[in-house]
């Protein structure tokens, strides 16, 4: 925890009292600010006030009395339709911001460095993958926002140090002063309409990850969706983009079509790096990941053969797409947070001769998207309540044994996978469900499947469990 000496002398309202916003009203506090603190839950109230925080009921309070109003991310800014404290904060005619923009105001005076990373997919990964190339490469990194610490809780703003933040599009929007060093776009796809409208409006808040940055800054942004290139094309105007593709090769860019990393620019090849035996980026949406990750090495310092040794020894994401261990020729791979179809389809594209474990609570629409890759599925192991009708749709397609524990589809799996004949045998944990009907979450699930492959005779665990 550090101050916030931005908002000195001033009043601030701060509503939303998880994580984020009780951090930051005490970075306020520390800072010197009047700080106002409110949370319509109950729970939310009774916590912040145990830990401290003084609580005052934003229903009656004058904001034209107020110099700004904190929101948390989470509370909607404009749809489907603006939070009371919005209302009021406008009425009132002052400053709606986030816990991002008051650090942000912090960083420049401090003349550290900002890697702003945000996507409809990719962008926790792309993160951690990111703040692992630059530690490696020996700079002082901090690693935190939408994922892991709230940005409060990081170490106050040095000279030199460089921040990698993943950024949402709801912290975006309450970001008005961001200009990052270096800033990325993985991708955009429909999401969060619910809260954003339509997608051109999603699309024009990712797009002001790039409004402020110039010709010393650094856009790093995919072009493989048709969003994501409009936005290219407009950041052209005022900044030197580099493009990001996976899809195809780029004469001025970074792209992986292939799995081998190649950037060029205006013809000439600057770097290369072969991805396709990185333990923990396997498939073409983590070759994404790798280049964004390789353009902001590249920017920060970071020689070639320092990232490439760097995504070697990457771990990956707790949960995704995480090789945790081997037995012999046989991998396992813990994919739990993989709950749905569209996210286990990653996993199974990734890889070509599969003991899947799968199953859980199932999400409309079950496993019949997956069809396309059932012939790289050698068996699966069915477990959980939507074991019989993952049974039904697999059946006459891919070998099925109804395993029904995570502890028995691990050990049949793993027996299974010693006796292949077929090269590179991987047991997979990707759910393609929720894990409630036999775990509070996916973590936990995670967690399990790492447990019981720990206990394998002469298992060498990597990460995610102890052998």
């Amino acid at each position: 925890m550090f101050p916030a000496k931005s908002f000195a002398s001033r009043k601030v309202a701060v509503f939303g009292l998880a994580r984020s916003g009780i951090s930051c009203a005490r970075a306020l506090e520390l800072g010197g600010a009047q700080v106002f603190a409110w949370d319509d839950s109950d729970p939310a109230v009774e916590k912040a006030r145990a830990e401290g925080l003084a609580i005052t009921n934003l229903h009656g309070v004058d904001f034209k009395t107020l110099d700004a109003l904190v929101l948390s991310p989470g509370v909607p800014l404009t749809h489907p339709e603006p939070h009371w404290t919005v209302v009021k904060a406008r009425q009132a005619g002052i400053e709606i911001i986030g816990d991002t923009e008051i650090f942000a105001r912090e960083l420049a005076p401090a003349g550290a460095k900002l890697v702003a990373i945000t996507g409809t997919n990719g962008k926790s990964t792309t993160t951690a993958l990111i703040g692992h190339v630059l530690k490696a490469g020996g700079l002082d990194v901090d690693v935190g926002g939408n994922i892991g610490l709230a940005v409060f809780n990081l170490r106050q703003p040095a000279k030199g140090r460089v921040y990698v933040l993943e950024l949402s599009s709801f912290q975006i929007d309450l970001m008005p002063s961001l200009k990052p060093d270096v800033g990325i776009l993985t991708n955009v796809t429909p999401d969060h309409l619910d809260r954003h409208g339509t997608l051109e409006n999603y699309a024009a808040v990712k797009a002001r990850m790039f409004a402020r940055m110039g010709g010393n800054d650094l856009p790093l942004i995919g072009v493989d969706d048709a969003p994501s290139a409009a936005i290219a094309a407009q950041v052209a105007s005022h900044a030197h983009v580099l493009p990001v593709s996976v899809l195809r090769e780029l004469d001025h860019g970074i792209s992986a079509p292939q799995g081998i990393l190649r950037h060029h620019e205006h013809g000439t090849l600057r770097g290369e790096i072969d991805l396709r035996a990185m333990p923990a980026l396997k498939g073409r949406h983590n070759w994404q990941n790798a280049c964004m990750a390789y353009g902001a090495g590249i920017a920060m310092g970071v020689p070639v053969a320092s990232i490439a040794a760097a995504m070697q020894s990457f771990p990956g994401l707790a949960h995704r797409m995480q090789q945790i261990g081997t037995q012999a020729h046989v991998a396992f791979v813990n994919d739990s947070k993989a709950t749905n179809a569209d996210a286990a389809e990653k996993a199974l594209s990734s890889f070509d001769n599969i003991y899947w474990i799968a199953g859980g609570i199932a999400k409309a629409g079950g496993i019949e998207p997956l069809a396309p890759y059932f012939p790289r599925i050698a068996r699966a192991y069915l477990i959980g309540v939507a074991a019989e009708a993952f049974a039904q749709t697999l059946q006459g397609k891919v070998d099925v044994v109804m395993a029904g524990t995570l502890e028995r589809a691990v050990a049949e799996a793993a027996a299974d996978a010693a006796t292949s004949k077929k090269p590179n045998p991987v047991v997979l944990l990707s759910p393609a469900c929720a894990s409630f009907d036999q775990y509070k979450n996916f973590e936990l699930r995670g967690d399990a499947f790492a447990a019981h492959v720990s206990k394998l005779p002469n298992v060498h665990m990597t990460s995610g469990g102890q052998a």
